[in-house]
């Protein structure tokens, strides 16, 4: 039985969207009722996006999914949150991060459906606004298959409108092949590429276009190929598809309105966050300069940076800053911090050699520091008398600084000033303190470059991003109360340094962080200094999430907003060595790995950087280097069918958990609870089921 709507305005439509019953939010045939006014059927397009924003791309259950139980994260402490996905212990279908990933993409494809099947209703709108919005949906569609195939194998797909619309709501769900969706996902997008433009429906820059659905056609199909190679024969058949997809888009960037930035500080500028030319596909941020940022909630929680932020020697370096502490009462600089429940494994650290690549400084916070706050509103919050910290022979002895540095006094690094935005999040302007400045002189701050062409410039940092310090850090550099560093430093050179000197690999023992000993910890601090000094949880932290520039504070310090990259042009370089090397020709596959590298590279470096010929291992190590913490890395490793032998090499606790069954993500126990064949579907093999549902069906 169909419904027609005369006219319902888009924040109404969502508002349905919405509040539709969990029996809907649970069943793959389940969604929202049909339209035949242009204005109402594009509110519910819009929906089509929803999840990506309010629930994909800023809370930990989908980042946590598609990154961790990998070789390049562990868990923060060697800690048990999130046990099940992280180290896949007692992971079963009641899980929640899996729940929330099946529950959030049905329920989105339902309305995506709708979309596409309803358009030949509408009685009014033009025809090129329809085409375009149908194909965004097609292209959104394919991206939610994506997810849902790549993370649980063989589920149902689903292509009809929503049970409101049908009247029907399938309580005998079937699986379809992997074949059969992954098929259907090329289908979608090959059919949108042609019709979606360059530039975003009404300049709107949330919007998919021609270079979105192109880029996920290249993931789609290196995806599809692992599957081949292990189950269906036609691995080289897909490997090819996606070296001809990949390599036509960077050959014929233009006609797809792709852009690789060719310096790294210029893609991860904190000025291009938001109009972020490298990006194919984004979660668009809210503005906290338009009234309707205080009306939404959901828009505005991102704290994806605090989870992968933290580990601060606080006690004795920011006891004269009561705002200054990031893990306790918060910090205007670095945020608050006292959500960390991940650190980068041994590996990931040592897959970046500082010495060439700037991706290290923009990818990771290696430096701790204090900061001032010189300006609210005409105060002083925090003068520098506040932010310094005296070394005293207690300290020094603590962490292990050399006693010719007693006396010394660390120094802040940046200044936070307050700006007043009205009724809104207050924002702050965040420069740098030149190193060698002692008093509280605002005239000597530096900006933060807007553009790598700015360095060099008088009152302009070396830097795009407040958080990416130039490396390397000078041993007289005493604006740093704490410094990560990949080779341990001599006798002599470490008594030059007025900070803490830690060495990544004592953070890690056979694998294994410090932290819970019951967990297999060889300590639960570092052996930092007098060796019962250091948190276990000190290490350096990811910084792609976190932002400090005008537009991405909100009233909580925990969350900030920002666009997400849930695709970038560099990821499409990447598949295509990534293809070349998997059909034999490692030479050609390193050609496009140097291309990432060139734009890395560190002014005056004269050493060796490009790679004469990949193999799969220089791709995954690539992969790690470039895209690490961007929802990439276990589809990744499923594709190469490698997850096991990852684990055994790089992160010890959770090899001793995997099997093999777990390439496919268990079904969600709600989904099961309300289908009336859940005996028949199955559970993916994790025993809440009789049966894994996958029988004939070629899958893990």
């Amino acid at each position: 039985m169909k419904n027609s709507f005369k006219y319902i305005g888009s924040a109404i439509v969502a508002g349905l969207l919405l509040s539709s019953c969990s029996l809907d939010e649970d069943n793959p045939h389940a969604g929202d009722a049909t339209l035949n006014n242009f204005q109402a059927w594009y509110g519910m397009q819009a929906t089509c996006y929803f999840p990506l924003n309010n629930e994909l791309y800023s809370s930990s259950d989908w980042l946590i999914m598609a990154e961790t139980g990998t070789d390049i994260w562990v868990s923060s402490n060697n800690g048990d949150y999130a046990k099940q996905i992280f180290n896949y212990e007692e992971f079963g279908t009641s899980t929640n991060n899996s729940k929330k990933l099946w529950k959030q993409a049905y329920t989105t494809i339902s309305t995506c459906n709708t979309v596409i099947n309803e358009v030949d209703n509408i009685l009014d709108g033009e025809a090129d606004a329809k085409n375009i919005l149908v194909a965004e949906a097609k292209t959104l569609r394919a991206f939610y298959y994506s997810l849902l195939v790549s993370q649980f194998g063989p589920v149902t797909l689903n292509l009809e409108s929503s049970s409101s619309i049908t009247g029907i709501v399938d309580l005998y769900p079937k699986r379809a092949s992997e074949k059969d969706i992954y098929a259907q996902i090329i289908k979608d997008l090959s059919e949108a590429i042609p019709v979606l433009p360059v530039e975003p429906y009404g300049g709107n820059r949330a919007r998919v276009t021609k270079k979105t659905a192109k880029g996920l056609l290249c993931r789609v199909y290196a995806q599809r190929a692992g599957l081949g190679d292990k189950f269906f024969g036609d691995g080289k058949e897909y490997w090819t598809l996606a070296r001809d997809c990949a390599e036509d888009m960077i050959t014929n960037k233009g006609t797809y309105g792709a852009y690789l930035y060719s310096d790294i500080a210029d893609m991860w500028a904190d000025a291009n966050n938001r109009q972020n030319k490298e990006a194919l596909f984004i979660a668009s941020a809210a503005d906290p300069y338009n009234e309707i940022f205080n009306l939404s909630t959901t828009t505005k929680n991102n704290k994806l940076f605090s989870y992968s932020c933290g580990g601060f020697i606080e006690d004795d370096f920011y006891n004269g800053n009561s705002n200054g502490k990031p893990t306790k009462g918060g910090s205007y600089f670095y945020g608050r911090l006292n959500q960390q429940v991940w650190q980068p494994s041994e590996y990931l650290m040592y897959c970046f050699n500082p010495e060439w690549d700037r991706r290290w400084e923009y990818t990771w916070l290696y430096t701790a520091s204090t900061f001032t706050f010189l300006d609210w509103g005409g105060s002083v919050v925090t003068p520098r008398k506040k932010a310094t910290c005296k070394l005293t022979e207690d300290i020094c002895n603590k962490y292990g600084i050399d006693k010719s540095q007693i006396g010394q006094t660390l120094q802040p690094f940046a200044d936070c000033s307050w700006i007043n935005n009205g009724a809104f999040a207050n924002q702050y302007n965040v420069r740098i303190w030149p190193l060698g400045v002692t008093e509280d002189d605002a005239s000597k701050l530096l900006r933060v470059a807007t553009s790598s062409a700015e360095f060099g410039s008088a009152g302009v940092a070396n830097t795009t991003k407040a958080y990416a310090v130039p490396y390397p850090v000078a041993s007289n550099d005493n604006r740093f109360n704490t410094l990560f560093v990949h080779k341990p430093l001599t006798a002599d050179e470490k008594a030059k340094c007025p900070y803490v000197v830690i060495t990544l690999s004592d953070c890690y023992n056979d694998t294994y962080p410090y932290g819970n000993t019951a967990n297999g910890s060889a300590g639960s601090t570092l052996p930092v200094g007098n060796g019962t000094a250091v948190n276990g949880k000190v290490c350096p932290s990811l910084i792609k999430f976190n932002w400090a520039y005008d537009g991405c504070y909100t009233s909580n310090l925990q969350i900030k907003i920002g666009d997400m990259y849930i695709m970038r042009f560099a990821e499409v370089y990447l598949i295509a060595a990534e293809a070349n090397q998997m059909l034999g020709d490692g030479a050609r596959a390193a050609g496009f790995i140097n291309d990432l590298r060139k734009r890395s590279l560190r002014p005056g470096y004269a050493g060796n950087y490009e790679l004469a010929t990949a193999t799969e291992d220089d791709v995954l190590d690539e992969y790690a280097r470039e895209l690490c913490g961007e929802f990439s890395r276990w589809n990744l490793l499923k594709r190469h069918n490698n997850i096991e032998e990852r684990l055994a090499r790089y992160n010890k606790r959770a090899a001793k958990s995997f099997k093999p069954y777990m390439y496919n993500r268990p079904i969600s126990q709600e989904f099961l609870d309300v289908i009336l064949n859940a005996e028949e579907y199955g559970d993916n093999g994790y025993g809440s089921t009789a049966s894994s549902g996958l029988s004939g069906l070629e899958s893990y």
